[in-house]
């Protein structure tokens, strides 16, 4: 499972005979598939969460320079 913030409307499809409607804006914990796949497609940005009581922050991609 991942936390994950829509930054537009997304649609996923679990199964051929399923889909799933996510809203822009809405912070929600998914399926490790439905986050990447959304991520992928520029919907989604994911986001961590220190611990229970913690606050989602957005996670931050490695620097593609190596630095």
């Amino acid at each position: 499972m991942a936390w994950v913030r829509f930054k537009r409307d997304y649609d996923w499809k679990p199964t051929s005979q399923s889909t799933i409607a996510y809203r822009a804006g809405m912070e929600v914990n998914v399926k490790a598939a439905c986050a990447e796949m959304a991520v992928n497609a520029g919907a989604a940005v994911r986001l961590k969460k220190g611990n229970r009581d913690a606050e989602l922050v957005e996670e931050t991609a490695p620097d593609a320079s190596g630095e």
